[in-house]
């Protein structure tokens, strides 16, 4: 039993995986944890069974081992630990300005094609990065959610000394929260899961209930950069009402319907909104050295690991309410 399959409709299986050997560009990787993300949740659910080619692996959030590597790869060689940034780029057109890791034709690793819940998974050589030696595994595969946060981060154009607000405690916002506070912002996190809350003080940041007085907990100037993590219509009206004149709000939740948004505060205090969608190369190079630093004490993040078999069970629980910040797969065991 070495690999998870969605078949849609919510039902998992595990099975045997296939250890496909790499073509020219591609490299084969052991497995060695992959965690599990609000998008595998959202597939769990059936809310992605449009997209999602089943029977399919999913998972991307991993990190491993090369096993075996194609013809032309340079740079890597068996034993290796690396983690993938799960975009397939190669359709990227003119119209996607050189952005393409937003493109049109971008493929999602571990939805639009194979993903990581499995012990061995070939990918294209180009989405690897290196882990520094002696970097935990289990650390590593926070590597790509540690990207995203330093993505919409860098995305804020968060300074040292201003106040950044996190809408949205979960495991994004969490690390977002850490990562602006690594570039040494003061920052606050609004979070209605009173366990979540806990976790982030735990941390030694600022958070607090929707229904506290967050005016007063900010302070009468706003934030200069505001995160909505939360996706909700109560998130997205917070986000404009705290920001600071002339701040800046960074959207990070996916948000499918519209919402209503106050466009008033966007004329009268001139405020910026700004998206904020997945990574690029440089935002995986600095989780890995934030990961490599341990400055961040990524530890108390991982809620649990599971064995590969239990993936399905994991998945009912999850859907009926099991609360949990980040959990990996053991895709070893």
């Amino acid at each position: 039993m070495s690999a998870v399959y969605y078949h849609g409709g919510g039902r998992f299986t595990v099975g045997d995986g296939s250890s496909q050997e790499p073509g020219p560009d591609e490299v084969r990787l052991d497995v060695a944890y992959c965690g599990v993300c609000g998008t595998d949740l959202h597939i769990a659910h059936g809310a992605m069974d449009a997209r999602v080619q089943t029977p399919q692996v999913i998972g991307h959030e991993m990190s491993g081992t090369v096993a075996e590597v194609g013809e032309r790869v340079a740079g890597f060689r068996v034993g290796d630990a690396v983690v993938v940034r799960p975009l397939d780029t190669r359709g990227e057109t003119p119209a996607d300005r050189g952005f393409s890791h937003i493109g049109r034709n971008l493929k999602f690793l571990g939805i639009d094609a194979p993903g990581a819940l499995q012990a061995s998974w070939t990918v294209p050589a180009f989405t690897l990065h290196h882990l520094p030696p002696g970097v935990d595994l289990r650390l590593g595969a926070l590597a790509e959610p540690l990207a995203v946060a330093c993505h919409d981060v860098r995305r804020g154009e968060v300074a040292p000394g201003e106040t950044a607000l996190v809408i949205g405690g979960g495991p994004i916002g969490l690390l977002i929260a850490l990562v602006a506070r690594a570039r040494q912002a003061r920052v606050l996190v609004i979070e209605p899961d009173e366990g979540r809350r806990a976790l982030a003080r735990e941390f030694g940041l600022d958070a607090f209930d929707p229904q506290d007085d967050l005016t007063r907990a900010i302070g009468d100037t706003g934030a200069e950069v505001v995160f909505e993590v939360s996706g909700s219509a109560a998130g997205i009206l917070a986000a404009t009402k705290h920001a600071s004149i002339r701040g800046r709000v960074v959207v990070v939740a996916i948000f499918p319907e519209p919402k209503p948004v106050a466009l008033f505060d966007l004329f009268w205090k001139e405020l910026e909104v700004r998206g904020a969608r997945v990574y690029e190369p440089e935002d995986f190079e600095a989780a890995i050295d934030l990961i490599a630093g341990g400055s961040l004490e990524l530890e108390r993040v991982i809620t649990g690991v599971e064995p590969l078999e239990r993936v399905p069970a994991l998945f009912d629980e999850l859907r009926a309410g099991r609360s949990a910040m980040k959990i990996l797969v053991d895709c070893r065991a």
